[in-house]
């Protein structure tokens, strides 16, 4: 059997399906120009997000070594005031127990952070009686029963024990910068 040919003359008007809708660009058209010859979608979004933001990503950024950059000639050589010998004999020693202590203050402000929170949510003078008891060693933690209550306890606790050793490290690199001074004075002395 053969199949019967088609002539595109014969067809007649069909139908359009209900569901055929055109395509338009979400962000609207140009007259006079094809969609095709727009910027697309995505170029458009990153030119305003560089426009909105580009001048906070074109704030000055430190380094993982830390602060600026130093000015380089062209043989190499650093021209910029902090490569000088007197900067450099001027700058202290880094001290280890300094710095440690100072991260240590930011632990802490972050722990009284958090008990200021807790303190928040506590009634007020019988939380400050069970927490006086509990420091003079009348009561344990275990007899603590609200959970406010034991977790400012222990975040009293935590301050506490960050405050003694920035104590500690402060005193620690005192002695050390004060040892040498006194050997710098004994070199000179000679």
């Amino acid at each position: 059997m053969k199949k019967k040919e088609f002539v595109e003359d014969e067809i007649e008007d069909v139908p359009v399906s209900p569901r055929l809708c055109e395509q338009r660009n979400k962000y609207g058209s140009v007259p006079g120009l094809d969609d095709e010859e727009l910027a697309a979608p995505e170029e458009l979004e990153r030119q305003i997000m560089l426009q909105e933001w580009g001048p906070v990503l074109m704030l000055p950024v430190r380094g993982k070594h830390g602060g600026f950059l130093p000015e380089v000639d062209e043989h190499g050589m650093d021209v910029d005031a902090f490569g000088t010998v007197d900067f450099a004999r001027t700058m202290p020693e880094f001290d280890k127990a300094r710095y440690k202590a100072e991260k240590l203050k930011e632990k802490l402000r972050d722990v009284l952070m958090m008990l200021d929170t807790v303190k928040d949510r506590l009634p007020g003078t019988a939380t400050f009686r069970v927490l006086k008891y509990l420091r003079m060693g009348i009561i344990e933690e275990e007899h603590i029963a609200n959970e406010d209550v034991l977790a400012m306890a222990k975040l009293i606790a935590r301050a506490g024990r960050i405050q003694r050793e920035i104590v500690e490290l402060r005193k620690l690199s005192w002695k050390r910068r004060e040892a040498a001074r006194r050997q710098r004075l004994r070199r000179l002395e000679l």
